[in-house]
């Protein structure tokens, strides 16, 4: 299994990437994340069963993730997407991955609070 990309340390959600995406529009901003939230835990939990799409549900995950500025979801994504696509065993690609969409939630949440 490919080892996880080295990506610097900083939060979570890149905001300012958000704030790009949505053109300063707080309201969507809100929108996104809450959204986020709930299919990335939906598809943490499905890639979880290691059904038989599973790497499109991991290219999914990565591509939302890119949209919002949740850089260390959408390596850790990238990454399984490829072990699952090599018939690599994903496990700890997965793992990652789910560590990262707790990371980001949590971040996700506080900015919630904030608005």
């Amino acid at each position: 299994m490919p080892s996880l990309p080295l990506l610097p340390d900083h939060d979570p959600i890149d905001v300012a990437h958000l704030q790009r995406m949505t053109l300063g529009d707080v309201s969507l901003e809100r929108d996104v994340l809450e959204r986020f939230v709930t299919q990335a835990s939906r598809l943490i939990v499905a890639l979880a069963a290691r059904p038989a799409d599973s790497a499109a549900l991991a290219h999914t995950l990565k591509g939302s993730a890119r949209a919002i500025g949740a850089v260390r979801v959408a390596a850790c994504a990238d990454v399984a997407e490829d072990a699952l696509v090599k018939g690599e065993d994903p496990s700890q690609a997965i793992a990652a991955l789910d560590a990262a969409v707790t990371q980001a939630n949590a971040s996700i949440h506080a900015i919630l609070r904030q608005g």
